[in-house]
């Protein structure tokens, strides 16, 4: 191989591994739909022209892409630290700025009719990820039309699943609700574990009749998956797919999840197609699911299926960017050496 052909070789190289963290730097995403959350409700009900008097505010308040964004009300770099880093009154916009009109006090938000007891609740995963879910309800005396506090909250959550099932795209799993009545407000916090990144949302319910307004609220809607596909295109964040599966990170339907206050069991791993089997045997050594650099699980979980785990740590990037650098030096050393001798 000539030198100029050598160095464009690693040249492409290097575009491929920097191409490579673009892609694997994908974030988990999603959002809930069961109870349906301010943000799903609002997206269903189009964000160019909502219907519903509190979602037109939203709108109003925070811009229409904010909700075609819908499934990204995220902080980064959680890694548990929520009450530490989300003030008082933006809770619902996770003190991102973007989503400000979700943090709106009004007692007219459309909301779902909830009931005391045994619920499954569902969480569309449009990047789904390994990770915990806890859900809090608030207290009686809720009053919606005061900014939500996290004292507005009961103290522990009435639910926690690690690594639920997934069904159509779509986390499931069972909670035991606590009695109440009138308009309430579900707050879930959804904590990856192979990544500090966590998701929050805000759902309203309604026991009963709802006595929070002067008017019965309009009933909330989740988003389609023909809404979430078309919506797509709109959208400025990144999506690992959704449906029967993830295609962009392997991640599959899994196993039953738990009853409140338990942990997922541990899924068969489902055995590669001919698509998906490698062109070689890989070398052994330690799976990811045990690699002492692996995050730990949330407090509490138990084990989880293999669900996708392609978002890495801080350190990830630049662990990339310095190989590509390695790999271009070594270029640029290889040619200029060949130069000299043929000189």
């Amino acid at each position: 191989m000539t030198s100029r052909r050598f160095s464009a070789a690693v040249t492409a190289g290097t575009v491929l591994v920097l191409s490579g963290l673009a892609a694997g730097s994908a974030s988990a995403h999603g959002s809930m739909t069961d109870p349906v959350s301010r943000v799903s409700t609002c997206y269903a009900e189009g964000p160019e022209s909502p219907r519903s008097a509190a979602c037109k505010a939203a709108v109003a308040a925070s811009g229409a892409q904010a909700f075609y964004d819908w499934n990204a009300v995220n902080i980064a770099n959680a890694a548990g630290k929520h009450r530490e880093l989300i003030p008082d009154g933006k809770l619902c916009n996770a003190g991102n700025d973007k989503y400000r009109g979700l943090d709106l006090a009004r007692a007219d938000w459309p909301a779902s009719s909830m009931k005391s007891g045994a619920h499954t609740f569902r969480y569309k995963g449009t990047a789904p990820h390994r990770g915990s879910f806890e859900l809090y309800v608030t207290k009686d005396g809720y009053d919606p039309s005061k900014p939500l506090t996290w004292s507005d909250l009961e103290e522990k959550p009435f639910a926690t699943v690690t690594d639920p099932r997934m069904e159509s795209g779509d986390y499931v799993f069972e909670g035991t609700v606590p009695n109440r009545s009138g308009r309430h407000l579900i707050y879930s916090i959804w904590q990856r574990s192979d990544s500090p990144e966590a998701f929050y949302t805000c759902s309203d319910v309604v026991f009963g009749q709802d006595s929070g307004g002067t008017a019965p609220a309009p009933t909330a809607s989740a988003p389609s998956d023909e809404q979430i596909e078309e919506g797509q295109d709109e959208s400025s964040v990144e999506h690992g797919g959704h449906g029967d599966g993830d295609p962009a990170t392997g991640a599959e339907e899994t196993a039953a999840a738990p009853a409140a206050g338990g942990s997922a069991t541990q899924a068969p791993v489902q055995e590669p197609t001919s698509a998906q089997e490698p062109a070689e045997e890989p070398t052994e050594g330690p799976s990811q699911e045990s690699s002492p650099n692996a995050p730990a699980p949330a407090a509490g979980s138990g084990s989880g299926e293999r669900l996708a785990e392609t978002g890495g740590d801080a350190a990830t990037p630049y662990l990339a960017i310095g190989g590509a650098a390695v790999l271009a030096t070594g270029a640029a050393v290889l040619f200029g050496a060949t130069r000299r001798r043929r000189a």
